[in-house]
């Protein structure tokens, strides 16, 4: 009975997403009417719908009929018919719509509309038989375009009579003028074949249940595919308002390969393929949808109304003409162990502008302004549940990388197979005279570093993978890797910034003139680091240390836009810098971070804007901010520079709630001591490594969970680890006894914390110690008795080191008066002056501007 029960619903559910418009339903409004079919006067289309475009070719105008819409989130639909009984072929569309009038349009093939009259409600469905979606337009999204070549079929025999247009009309304030709309599409028509034609492929869940309060519910689709080639170009996806993202793969040999990833509370438009995928017989398709049942009391099913949900990807494809099928359904998971190979991005929401996600769907009034902040209320929840852990981060004190003989440590990143990726400056340092007054290198004539200056590193061992970057750069200072594994740097002695592929020997990507600093769009001066936004590949360079501003460039290395100045006088305003240092790229929440390093402080962006949204700022910062780092899940880095004299903060990396902005936990290492600690970078599992371009060295850290874990796996090692720890804080104590209180309160908090795991070495040692002092007594005892007895000497009381000085090896040395001094002090650096530049850098004057 379920099987049959299944069957029946399967089709169903295909005829309803056909038939209604592919759109959440809405509450039945007034249907509009007029008694004739003619175009308003006051409307500018044609009023020849058909125009020849030549022998074969013709313009078919389809546009409403003068509409006033009464209410906002009206769907409207009307048809026109195919003016030609033959097949015909349409290759283009030109829209007419308005954003300030119309959200989005869409356009129908189908062989009979849902209604006869001039327009109607699309409640009432869009079409009482089989239709197919040719175009769609909708506000702040790209326009459907067909490949040269290629075509929807229509007319003759197996090709729709009908067109269907459906306009959604949002906010209708546009409308108080009580005008008339005439919003529609131009189609360009042929009668040439067209040796490629176009179709879709519906991917569709059918029996996923969401629990009410389940914060993740996945909904899996896949098919293998049986067909000839098809050539994807565009797709479409679209749930109800429980929707967070939906993504479709080609999967081909265990490769997955992305056809499209987007957030279903975008407007409803069908977006390019970024890169072109073709399908081949028995490829798997395969469409993950991500829901969230928080918020509803009961369990939510696919369906047809607005409280039911849905999952569906659409894929426009083209195919060749001899082979071609119009429309194709996949609603079932043939394969669901693949899915525990899907790409990480398919479970990531999109970040979504409030904006854009207003009357996206068409949903009641009062559910509009929680729709609008959902995507980052989840992600602040996601963050929130990481954040409850309790962790505190130390040094991994065995981690061998300490010790790798480094030039001067700019720059930090994990590469996405997790390798720690780091950028030094070989034999070169960057001293007071490097630069002169205008910010020109002043050491040319020394040529590129001749070492290999990016180092890629086992972060478990410390041990080299590969090396490159030798004879490309003078002086190294910013690092950062995107998504597909290319190295992102920057030169502050070129004044550049470069893109590496992993394998070539050439930058893929250059952007400023090599040792020309300036301030226009094509220059920069001593940039500082990169960002790259995992999603839209936009590039963001901070620029830098002798201008003060963030700019933005395109995929390709076009100027977009840029913001940012000079702090002035006073108290640093939001959006000025001095020294913008450090990027840290947020895409759960859209943000860019800056480490605006002289003003001691985080300030965050809108990536789509540049506007300024928050400061994070605390007094343990102390005057400077180095770096900032953040991990999936709300976890912020940073980290700081050394107190000024007379000041007590100190030099510590700080982890906080990205959200908050609070301090969550600090730390510094054990081995050697922070100098001038440059970059941080940290992964998920809050394994953090930190650089210092002074000390010429890589610190590794990691949470104590982690650390925990690993010791319990034989008790003699832990002891030893717990003991080990216990020697080197003890001896970090005795041999600074200048340190700051805050210092001093860090490191009793960490004995605290060793000397509770060490009670069980306590306790066995304890035990083992009773029988042996036992056993000594006895021996005193006896001794004492034979000296007593048969008169021997006696002293004036028990002496110890005489009892063990007549046994065979003994030396005084274990009874000698312990040394409490420290005999490898830490030298006083307090006097000392820095030469680097980096140490303490004056505001710049302006720095001349270069064509």
């Amino acid at each position: 009975m379920a099987g049959l029960v299944n069957n029946l619903l399967i089709p169903y559910l295909v005829f309803q997403n056909i038939c209604l418009g592919f759109r959440s339903p809405l509450p039945v409004f007034k249907r509009y009417k007029d008694t004739t079919r003619s175009l308003s006067s006051e409307c500018l289309g044609s009023d020849r719908p058909v125009i020849s475009l030549g022998l074969s070719d013709f313009a078919l105008d389809i546009r409403m009929p003068g509409v006033t819409p009464k209410q906002s989130d009206t769907y409207l639909c009307m048809s026109v018919p195919l003016p030609v009984d033959d097949e015909a072929y349409v290759v283009d569309f030109k829209p007419h719509a308005s954003m300030d009038t119309v959200h989005h349009m869409l356009l129908f093939g189908c062989n009979e509309p849902s209604s006869s009259e001039n327009y109607w409600d699309c409640d009432e469905g869009t079409c009482k038989d089989k239709s197919n979606i040719l175009y769609a337009w909708a506000r702040n999204a790209p326009p459907t375009r067909l490949p040269k070549g290629v075509g929807f079929r229509v007319g003759g025999e197996t090709g729709g009579r009908f067109f269907v247009l459906q306009v959604h009309y949002g906010d209708i304030s546009a409308f108080r003028d009580k005008h008339k709309d005439c919003s529609g599409v131009t189609l360009h028509l042929t009668h040439q074949k067209q040796p490629l034609i176009a179709g879709m492929y519906l991917m569709m869940s059918v029996n996923t249940v969401i629990p009410p309060g389940e914060k993740v519910v996945d909904a899996d689709i896949a098919c293998h595919y049986k067909r000839f080639p098809m050539h994807l170009f565009a797709y479409r996806v679209h749930t109800h308002r429980l929707g967070k993202v939906v993504s479709g793969y080609r999967v081909r040999n265990g490769q997955w390969t992305l056809i499209g990833r987007q957030s279903p509370q975008l407007p409803q438009a069908f977006y390019p393929v970024e890169h072109p995928v073709d399908v081949s017989y028995d490829d798997i398709l395969a469409a993950r949808c991500v829901f969230s049942g928080e918020g509803r009391t009961t369990e939510t099913h696919i369906g047809g109304t607005a409280n039911d949900e849905m999952c569906n990807f659409y894929i426009m494809y083209y195919m060749e003409a001899k082979h071609a099928v119009s429309y194709m359904t996949c609603t079932q998971n043939a394969s669901p162990e693949i899915f525990r190979n899907i790409p990480q991005e398919a479970n990531i929401p999109v970040p979504v502008k409030s904006d854009m996600v207003k009357m996206t769907h068409g949903h009641h009034e009062e559910t509009k302004d929680a729709d609008k902040s959902s995507l980052l209320q989840q992600a602040k929840k996601e963050e929130e549940e990481i954040l409850d852990q309790d962790f505190h981060i130390e040094e991994a004190v065995e981690w061998p990388g300490l010790d790798l003989k480094l030039g001067q440590v700019s720059g930090l990143a994990l590469d996405p197979e997790n390798k720690l990726v780091v950028f030094h400056r070989g034999d070169r340092v960057w001293d007071e005279n490097s630069f002169d007054s205008k910010f020109v290198y002043q050491q040319r004539g020394l040529g590129p570093i001749e070492q290999n200056t990016i180092l890629v590193l086992n972060p478990s061992n410390a041990k080299l993978h590969r090396s490159m970057g030798k004879s490309l750069f003078y002086l190294p200072h910013g690092l950062s890797i995107d998504k597909n594994g290319n190295y992102w740097v920057t030169d502050v002695a070129l004044h550049q910034v470069f893109k590496l592929g992993v394998d070539d020997k050439e930058p893929l990507l250059i952007l400023g003139v090599a040792l020309q600093p300036g301030s226009d769009k094509n220059h920069f001066c001593q940039p500082t680091d990169v960002a790259v936004d995992p999603i839209t590949g936009s590039i963001y360079v901070s620029d830098g240390y002798c201008n003060s501003r963030i700019i933005q460039f395109s995929p390709n290395g076009l100027y977009m836009m840029q913001w940012g100045e000079e702090t002035s006088l006073g108290t640093a305003r939001p959006g000025q810098f001095h020294i913008p240092h450090s990027l840290a790229l947020i895409p759960d929440f859209s943000q860019l971070c800056v480490a605006d390093r002289e003003n001691g402080r985080i300030q965050c962006f809108r990536l789509e804007t540049g506007e300024f949204i928050r400061e994070i700022k605390h007094k343990s910062f102390g005057r400077e901010l180095f770096a900032v780092s953040y991990v999936p899940g709300g976890l912020l880095f940073a980290v700081n520079g050394m107190p000024y004299p007379g000041e007590a903060e100190p030099v510590q990396v700080f982890v906080m709630n990205f959200s908050t902005g609070e301090i969550i936990d600090t730390f510094i290492p054990l081995r050697k001591s922070f100098e001038m600690p440059h970059d941080v970078v940290a992964s998920e599992d809050k394994t953090v490594f930190v650089g210092d371009v002074h000390a010429r060295a890589v610190w590794k850290f990691a949470s104590t969970e982690k650390m925990e874990h690993r010791s319990v796996k034989k008790a003699g090692i832990e002891v030893q680890e717990i003991k080990e720890s216990e020697t080197i804080v003890e001896a970090r104590l005795k041999n600074n006894p200048e340190s700051t209180d805050p210092l001093k309160k860090q490191e009793k908090q960490h004995l605290v914390r060793q000397a509770s795991t060490g009670v069980s070495f306590v306790l066995i040692t304890t035990l083992l110690i009773i029988p042996v002092v036992v056993l000594l007594a006895i021996l005193v005892f006896i001794r004492w008795r034979k000296t007593t007895v048969y008169g021997g000497k006696g002293g004036g009381g028990l002496n110890l080191g005489n009892f063990f000085a007549s046994h065979k090896g003994y030396s005084r040395k274990g009874f000698d008066r312990l040394s409490t001094e420290g005999s490898d002090q830490e030298k006083d650096e307090d006097d000392g002056t820095d030469s680097e530049e980096e140490c303490s850098a004056p505001p710049p004057p302006p720095a001349p501007s270069s064509s």
